[in-house]
């Protein structure tokens, strides 16, 4: 039928769409985007991200929705240099219950997989930026 062709590039289109957003919200951005981590995928993402930030949050969480965009501001601004993750505590709590985290936000540091910093609380910018130069050595 006439006119059937344009659909089905569109639908195409929006299944590649559809599928790139989905893999950059598992495997990271080349413009540096937060990540979202999930108990099942923890450990490979620590191999494969050797300078990580995973911040821990809620969704009710006040304070967590304010690190939110500061977590994405350093994100753009480290891309390529250390990678940002986001890890719901509702939805993950083996994550949780493994870092004994009982605040939050909570933001754990990894380098070469091993935890080398933790930070409980909202803190401003600066503040978080001078603990990833301190934990990974770049600013």
């Amino acid at each position: 039928m006439e006119g059937e062709r344009p659909l089905d590039d569109e639908l195409q289109r929006l299944r590649e769409e559809r599928l790139r957003k989905l893999e950059e919200r598992f495997t990271g951005t080349p413009g540096g985007g937060v990540i979202e981590i999930a108990d099942g995928m923890f450990q490979n993402v620590l191999q494969n991200h050797p300078a990580l930030v995973i911040d821990v949050w809620a969704e009710w969480c006040g304070p967590c929705r304010m690190v939110a965009p500061v977590i994405e501001d350093l994100a753009r601004d480290l891309a390529g240099r250390v990678t940002f993750g986001k890890c719901d505590v509702d939805q993950n709590p083996r994550i949780a219950a493994s870092f004994s985290i009982t605040a939050i936000p909570t933001l754990l540091f990894f380098a070469n997989g091993m935890l080398v910093d933790r930070v409980v609380g909202a803190l401003p910018k600066e503040a978080i930026k001078t603990r990833v130069m301190r934990a990974f050595g770049v600013g």
